[in-house]
């Protein structure tokens, strides 16, 4: 229903956001993560139905343990230096792909999700990547 009047919302930090571990999962700081179709999040893969969630603020073992027995703080909204290969200076403002936790490219693979868009060659092995939290696989 629409508003008739002023609404007080509850607001939450949007850069760093705190997510339930998938199980027997270790992620390292500065990985890239992904919330699961199951709703936990893992190391970046691909995986249909998945989103990507950001960039590990720090290291979580949850190798031992169950769903969501283990939280991991991510962040957002941030460019990140990511590795890959064949970037080029007219790949500024493409969107980039995760084919794993530490890896990016301006191809799309089966089922991997965009991370965000590259806003800078650093090499031709490294980019500067904006990072986009929840964006669809294909967009």
């Amino acid at each position: 229903m629409a508003l008739s009047e002023d609404k007080q919302r509850t607001e939450k930090e949007g850069r760093l956001q705190s997510f339930q571990v998938a199980a027997s999962t270790t992620i390292y700081k500065g990985a890239l993560v992904k919330v699961g179709a199951d709703g936990f999040l893992a190391p970046q893969a691909a995986e249909a139905g998945a989103v990507h969630a950001g960039v590990a603020y720090e290291a979580c073992d949850n190798s031992a343990g169950a769903d969501g027995e283990k939280s991991v703080r991510v962040e957002t909204g941030r460019a990140f230096n990511m590795n890959g290969s064949g970037f080029v200076q007219a790949d500024v403002g493409k969107a980039a792909y995760a084919s794993d936790d530490d890896t990016v490219s301006v191809t799309q693979g089966a089922n991997e999700l965009k991370v965000g868009k590259i806003i800078e060659v650093l090499s031709a092995t490294e980019v500067l990547v904006l990072q986009s939290q929840f964006a669809d696989k294909g967009n």
